[in-house]
């Protein structure tokens, strides 16, 4: 038996079932999922904080396109095109719900794409049930309430997948074209989504395609990592600022199959049982050169995170965030596996509809069943910071013309991403801020220049990060050292508030301002 037809839920013609099932019920199949999507990402959008990534992409994109375009050159430049849609999106009501509707968009658009790629490979009712659970997923609404570039990098790759399905098809120009310029869209949106590239060779491998196909893939992918050659030629000098991570290990695999598959363990294994299924009785066949369903799925959702571990064991790389684009492929496969199962199950009630309802209630069930993971994600306390705690603490406590002192600075200066609570305050260890610098939080003056300033305040108040409120803390940075080293010498603290992503401490010069200030 050829490889092609062991791997995929294949059709007869390349068009048949589709176009038996109707107009009507296809775009059923395909919007549902969409609006699905859409209010469950609505659902509590808001949240009244946000995280430093998402302040970063405020201070970022708040700025004029020069300083977006200076900033670019030294930090940051893997998300330029984000930031660049931002910079004409956050304009129209500034606010975290602005912030956050292009990702709400992009997963949306994402459901509509799988439960398309569905459609198109099975049948419509296999595309609704695809789309739905990837509509309902944790890990989909997680980042499609964030105010990141991944839920818009997730559509890319699902267009891009759809648009490789109809090159197989029809493999014309036009249509090669499209795909290029897909694949080169999504891989500016995030350089890892050009792994999207290595899952739909596999695809094309495992289907046999015919050569003129391999020729037509092999010039769009060969244009597309032509065009992202100078981002990467450019992040590639930016590379520190991944320093943070880590070698993954067995603990980070067993997280993303967790968060792709489901958090309880009985919807974990009935998840890859599923699968399982799926790979082992497709439910029909397809012409020979034709991508079949688990063909295309599989490979998008297994190559991508498998070469980002593995060069992670190198030079680490991998964060859960920069694979949300291969989780496209588990829906697809869950619903044919579902597909298959309900195939086989004598229909209790008798009429087309009922595996489709069937169906319905599988998705719905696995919606409940997470539900309080999905009400836990809507609160403040779903991301690692609460920049709006820190905000209203300081709103509440300054006024302009306050001293404040970060401490360290690039954790705390993120709370100007809510720049009415630190209005008019002055900020005392600033030389260059980071609009007129260059950087994402601005250059500090030296050691020296610090305690001259200090020596003229009689009290000023010190914004320490979660980690720098902690017993024990110390950093290498000389700067940082040096403000520690004039607070212990030169201040007593009068008191504090904490709160979760911060501590504000007021201290008061011991005998006053220094003689001449």
């Amino acid at each position: 038996m050829p490889l092609n037809t062991q791997l995929g839920p294949v059709r007869a013609r390349a068009r048949g079932p589709v176009s038996q099932e109707g107009p009507g019920r296809q775009a059923l199949a395909v919007g549902v999922p969409g609006a699905v999507a859409l209010v469950l990402a609505l659902w509590h959008l808001d949240r009244g904080t946000m995280w430093r990534d998402e302040a970063a992409t405020v201070m970022v994109a708040s700025r004029s396109l020069p300083q977006l375009w200076h900033v670019l050159g030294t930090v940051d430049a893997v998300h330029g095109l984000y930031y660049l849609l931002m910079h004409f999106v956050l304009p129209l009501h500034p606010g975290e719900f602005t912030l956050r509707l292009p990702s709400v968009a992009g997963a949306a658009a994402t459901a509509c794409l799988v439960a398309a790629l569905g459609t198109r490979l099975v049948r419509p009712r296999v595309g609704l049930w695809a789309g739905l659970l990837y509509a309902v997923s944790p890990f989909t609404q997680y980042y499609a309430q964030e105010g990141r570039s991944y839920a818009l990098v997730a559509a890319g790759a699902a267009g891009a997948t759809l648009l490789l399905v109809r090159c197989v098809d029809r493999p014309t120009a036009r249509a090669w074209a499209g795909y290029a310029a897909a694949v080169t869209v999504t891989a500016w949106l995030h350089e890892f989504a050009a792994l999207v590239l290595a899952a739909h060779a596999v695809t094309l491998a495992v289907t046999r395609v015919p050569g003129r196909v391999w020729r037509g893939w092999g010039a769009s992918a060969g244009c597309a990592a032509l065009l992202l050659l100078p981002l990467v030629a450019v992040t590639h000098g930016q590379s520190g600022q991944v320093a943070w991570i880590r070698r993954p290990g067995w603990t980070d695999a067993a997280a993303l199959l967790r968060a792709a598959t489901g958090r309880h363990e009985l919807l974990c294994a009935a998840t890859l049982a599923l699968i399982a299924l799926a790979v082992a009785r497709p439910s029909a066949r397809r012409a020979p050169g034709a991508c079949g369903l688990v063909a295309t799925a599989l490979p998008l959702a297994l190559v991508p995170p498998l070469v980002l571990f593995t060069a992670s064991q190198w030079h680490p790389l991998y964060a859960a965030r920069y694979a949300l684009f291969a989780f496209a492929g588990v829906p697809l496969l869950v619903a044919a596996g579902a597909g298959t199962l309900l195939s086989r199950v004598p229909r209790l009630v008798p009429g087309a509809a009922t595996p489709a309802l069937a169906g319905a209630g599988l998705v719905a069930a696995v919606f409940l069943a997470q539900l309080p993971l999905q009400e836990q994600q809507r609160s403040a306390a779903a991301r690692s910071d609460d920049l709006g705690a820190v905000a209203r603490l300081l709103a509440a406590q300054l006024r302009p013309g306050d001293p404040l002192l970060y401490l360290p600075k690039t954790g705390r200066r993120y709370v100007e991403a809510y720049p009415a609570s630190v209005a008019g305050v002055r900020d005392v260890s600033l030389r260059t801020s980071g609009a007129a610098s260059g950087t994402l939080y601005g250059i500090d003056v030296g050691p020296r220049e610090l305690a001259a300033r200090m020596a003229c305040l009689p009290r000023v108040s010190v914004l320490y990060d979660a980690d720098a409120s902690r017993p024990g803390w110390h950093t290498r940075s000389t700067g940082e050292r040096a403000k520690l080293a004039v607070l212990h010498r030169d201040f007593v603290p009068l008191g504090e508030e904490r709160r979760r992503s911060g501590l504000l401490v007021l201290y008061a010069r011991v005998g006053g301002p220094a003689p001449g200030c």
